[in-house]
């Protein structure tokens, strides 16, 4: 049986993508038995997606040299913190998705930034009780504790075979010797100057030369090499405590900030128990609080099975979707939060019996307006986050997304460490109500506390049929759900993890009310259609996101990866395993 084509977008990809497409029938579906990662095989090799050519090496370079899948995301997480100081860093946090082939188990690392202790409501509000953007997105207010380097060092101690001097030493020698800026980076600092140049640390990495970076250029980064070095060598207590620690504690004291030795060096990860739900025969395995992105999805999905999208013509797909979003994202912002801090009804908003109810909601010809209707469309995010997935020849799995938040972060580069500290307190509903950068709004589940985590969207996922085996994640804010959610629709239709990450995208998130799409992604005529049945559309937005990916097919035996061709820089390769000696 050829593979039936469930996504409600397929027909706007590249011309050749469209042949293929339009090659396809739409066969009846018969369902599939879901399953668990298989132990019967092992992937041919090793395969990197990674937002930047440089980390996608550093990871195959870790493979070659006997680690395994999770030496690779300490290379890569490492490079990326040098190369995309817009997107990620060790001054930021991140979440990583685990499959550990050996004992088959899955494990959610948690590296989310907590909030300080200072980090109270009303140190965000103005004089008129307004939410203070500037303190919430700019300079030493705006961050948590960093999570990434507790990470780093504890995946590489527990799961990796490599000492962290080896899968450390390509960001060390990058950021030592430097690499081009691209123009990704070049822009995202026009855009941030003003903030970033505020602060005497982030003008010694970024103006050394007496300019902003330009396309070309090499940018080094001494100080940060010397940290990461610190790291290597001593392992947490090379961020956490020690040199590093007094400089950073330093650098947001000067800036009016409120951090404590105590609250830095008490940072610790948590390993959490995945999520996991079916979906048409595939076995998805994806992130929990205070990630918002395994319920939801879940939510989503339970809520569209009710329906057999393949029948349907792209306005009533795109349109069951919507709803489905809809609903995911109105509960998103009513009910999660840090788990340590508040009860979760995982269950409940993970159940079919309650996409069921949901589901009768939906009328099948017209919108449900959302409340409180605000006239402006959902910001964007632009080129923060960063997303890798990797595969070992062992069967070894990693999804990662890690980030910075915003543009740069903070802006704001602690002197002496190169280190450029997050903004991820933005994440948090600071004003109960009051929507944040990504127009997403949250009341009391996400109201910071002392060590509390904010919640956020990033979504790394695994997903396996008996066929075929896939990572994915993406950046983009409160879009990279449903970014997430386009790539399991794209799998579940039989497309190469490369037709994955090339799909258009279509996003709502409840608040505001409209359906935002990529230049191309809905057609005329279909745009058309959905304002009929109500919905507001805006069908030119910029396109956003960068879904990486890898894959195994177990029927051919081959392994593939998808980076996605909206970042020029990205890049995918694979490794065949060694040969065994006879």
């Amino acid at each position: 049986m050829r593979p039936t084509l469930r996504h409600p977008l397929v027909r706007i990809l590249s011309v050749a993508l469209l042949s293929f497409v339009s090659a396809l029938p739409v066969p009846a579906r018969t369902p599939q038995p879901a399953q668990a990662h298989s132990a019967a095989a092992h992937p041919p090799g090793a395969a990197v997606a990674t937002a930047h050519a440089l980390a996608t090496d550093a990871g195959l370079d870790m493979i070659r040299r006997g680690g395994n899948a999770f030496d690779a995301a300490v290379a890569v997480s490492g490079v990326l913190s040098v190369v995309e100081p817009i997107s990620s860093g060790i001054g930021g946090g991140g979440f990583f998705l685990l499959h550990d082939a050996r004992s088959g188990r899955d494990v959610f690392v948690d590296a989310r930034e907590v909030a300080p202790a200072s980090a109270t409501p009303q140190a965000f509000l103005d004089a008129n009780g307004a939410l203070d953007r500037n303190r919430s997105e700019n300079g030493p207010w705006s961050a948590g504790i960093p999570g990434l380097p507790a990470a780093l060092v504890h995946i590489a101690q527990k799961y990796g075979r490599l000492p962290l001097r080896t899968s450390l030493a390509p960001a060390i020698r990058i950021a030592r010797d430097g690499f081009p800026v691209y123009a990704r980076l070049e822009n995202g600092y026009a855009s941030r100057r003003a903030v970033m140049e505020r602060y005497r640390g982030t003008r010694a990495v970024f103006l050394a030369d007496g300019d902003p970076p330009k396309q070309g250029e090499v940018l080094r980064q001494p100080e940060l090499a010397h940290t990461l070095e610190l790291i290597a060598a001593r392992g947490r207590d090379g961020f956490y405590t020690g040199e590093t620690a007094t400089k950073i504690l330093a650098a947001v004291k000067e800036e009016g900030g409120q951090w404590t030795p105590q609250e830095l060096a008490g940072y610790r990860v948590r390993e959490r128990e995945p999520l996991r739900f079916d979906y048409h025969g595939w076995h998805v395995t994806t992130s929990p609080p205070p990630s918002s992105g395994g319920v939801a999805l879940a939510e989503i999905l339970n809520i569209a099975s009710g329906w057999d999208l393949a029948k349907l013509d792209t306005a009533h797909r795109t349109h069951i979707l919507t709803e489905a979003m809809r609903r995911a994202y109105r509960d998103r912002t009513i009910y999660l939060g840090d788990p340590d801090f508040v009860k979760v009804p995982i269950a409940r908003l993970m159940s079919r019996d309650y996409a069921a109810g949901l589901r009768a909601t939906i009328h099948p010809d017209k919108a449900t307006p959302s409340d409180l209707l605000p006239g402006q469309p959902a910001p964007l995010e632009d080129d923060e986050t960063t997303h890798f997935s990797i595969m070992d020849a062992q069967g070894n799995l990693v999804s990662a997304t890690q980030t910075v938040n915003l543009l740069y972060g903070s802006g704001m580069v602690a002197p002496g460490t190169g280190v450029l500290l997050n903004n991820e307190m933005d994440d948090f509903a600071l004003k109960p109500g009051t929507a944040n950068a990504f127009g997403v709004m949250g009341f009391d589940a996400n109201a910071p506390k002392p060590g509390k985590r904010m919640l956020s969207s990033m979504s790394p996922t695994f997903m396996e049929s008996k066929d075929k085996l896939a990572v994915l994640g993406a950046p983009g804010g409160s879009r990279i759900i449903t970014e997430v959610l386009t790539g399991i629709l794209g799998y579940d239709a039989g497309l190469t993890a490369q037709q994955v990450a090339a799909l258009p995208r279509v996003h709502h998130q409840w608040l505001p009310d409209v359906i935002s799409a990529e230049p191309g992604a809905l057609d005329a005529a279909t745009v058309q259609a959905l304002e009929a049945m109500g919905h507001r559309v805006n069908a030119a937005e910029p396109p956003w996101g960068n879904l990486q990916t890898v894959a195994w097919d177990k029927r051919t035996g081959t392994i593939e990866g998808g980076s996605d061709p909206r970042n020029p820089m990205g890049k995918a390769a694979t490794l065949p395993a060694p040969r065994e000696k006879k």
